[in-house]
């Protein structure tokens, strides 16, 4: 699919990991929550590296207990490597029992239509699709699809709807617009500016 390189923390391996992988991806958006982007979104990389590999079937027969000491291996991949160890592992879980394992089909994977023909799912259908997820709210469902949307190539119908406010052009309000070190700059602005706007 038509997409660029990503440039999400500014380290070339990981960010070309993250270009390459959608199931690092999807996993690095799930462990965005209570730490620095950065540091989410590396986590893929220090999982693949620590596991030998970097799969669905892999991370999700891992025995529980050694992925939360994965995790928890300095650097860690997460603050809380119990509970979002746990999360990894059931959202793995999830992508084989319902997408054989292909994290990318969640996006990809045409719905059937009356009279057989499929078509390209809509932006509303992957939000859906998103947030039967674990873990996946709906804000982080809609960052998700506006990065999509924004960076690989998803065109679904009314995608930008689906994933408002995030799929705005020209905001800076998510991971879905870091494309340099200035965008990543100016999208940690706002997220500063909204937590002291909440107090």
């Amino acid at each position: 699919f038509m997409s660029h390189d990503l440039h999400i923390t500014g380290d070339a391996g990981v960010d070309a990991l993250l270009s390459a992988d959608p199931l690092a991806l999807l996993i690095g958006m799930l462990l965005d929550q209570q730490v620095s982007m950065e540091t989410a979104f590396a986590g893929p990389m220090k999982l693949r590296d620590r596991l030998g590999g970097f799969d669905a079937a892999r991370i999700a027969g891992t025995e529980p207990e050694r992925f939360v000491e994965i995790m928890r291996e300095t650097p860690a991949v997460h603050r809380y490597p119990g509970s979002m160890g746990a999360r990894t592992q059931s959202l793995c879980q999830r992508l084989l029992d319902d997408w054989g394992g292909d994290a990318a089909a969640i996006w990809t994977r045409p719905v059937a239509g009356q009279g057989g023909e499929t078509a390209g799912p809509s932006g509303a259908e992957v939000l859906k699709r998103l947030k039967s997820l674990p873990c996946f709210g709906e804000q982080k469902a809609k960052i998700f699809l506006a990065l999509l949307g924004k960076q690989r190539g998803f065109d679904g119908d009314g995608w930008i709807e689906a994933s408002a406010p995030y799929g705005e052009e020209g905001s800076y309000r998510s991971v879905a617009d870091i494309v340099s070190p200035e965008s990543l700059t100016l999208v940690r602005e706002h997220k500063r500016a909204m937590k002291a706007a909440k107090g």
